[in-house]
């Protein structure tokens, strides 16, 4: 599932979008009438955690990548796109495998800004106070939570946790303040490494638990288990993660 540093990239490679008028609209959604896109200026394109908004005068349209979303600029895959949005100047954006859905136009009204960590709003004190009224969260959800980390994903999670060496059945009244604190602020400051790896397309080369058999710390197999509520697959050493409560 693509995280929130990737559609960050999403949005600055579309940026050359905005304030262009869409002229063709088309693909096999049937969520929106893609006829309501002609002729609609893009006013701007915003992310939100994982989606990605197309924001017109009179409408947004939501992107949510799912599992196995892709977009392609000025190009074209073996298969039909979800949508397809032809622009004044000939150029063109194709979604694939992914969610459209048209959404209110007040988006400040239906997302928390400050709850996404790629946001220039984000807002750490306000993750710290989410977290403590919910002191029987395990970490391994917690990192989940949308609501809490909008864009944080499967990868991004179980990084954190291994570098502040952290075992995802912690939970969070368990924590101590230091410990609390190190979970917000790395789940920000690890989403800005992604992004940067990302870029370099080095990304996998930077994993030190995701999906890997030995801890590079103690040289000991992980442990390997879908955990939590929202039972996704995590990867932790028992030596050197701490588990609290």
């Amino acid at each position: 599932m693509p995280e929130g540093p990737s559609l960050y990239i999403l949005k600055e490679q579309t940026a050359r979008f905005v304030g262009q008028t869409i002229v063709r609209a088309e693909g096999n959604t049937w969520a929106i009438d893609t006829s309501r896109l002609l002729n609609q200026p893009i006013v701007a394109l915003r992310t939100w955690g994982k989606q990605f908004f197309i924001q017109m005068p009179s409408m947004v349209v939501r992107i949510h990548m799912l599992l196995f979303g892709t977009y392609r600029i000025n190009e074209e895959r073996d298969k039909p796109p979800r949508l397809s949005l032809h622009f004044e100047d000939g150029s063109f954006l194709n979604f694939y495998a992914c969610s459209v859905k048209e959404v209110d136009c007040d988006l400040d009204q239906l997302y928390d800004w400050e709850a996404d960590v790629m946001s220039d709003a984000w807002n750490p004190k306000k993750a710290r106070k989410k977290l403590r009224a919910n002191p029987d969260m395990l970490a391994c959800d917690a990192l989940l939570d949308q609501d809490i980390f909008s864009g944080v994903g499967n990868i991004i999670k179980n990084e954190v946790l291994f570098r502040i060496r952290l075992h995802p059945l912690s939970t969070m009244g368990a924590l101590p303040p230091a410990k609390l604190r190190a979970l917000v602020e790395q789940a920000r400051e690890y989403s800005f490494d992604f992004l940067a790896w990302k870029k370099e397309f080095t990304l996998k080369k930077h994993w030190l638990a995701h999906a890997q058999k030995i801890c590079p710390r103690c040289h000991i197999p992980f442990h390997k288990a879908n955990l939590g509520r929202s039972n996704r697959r995590s990867f932790w050493c028992e030596r050197c993660q701490k588990r609290y409560g």
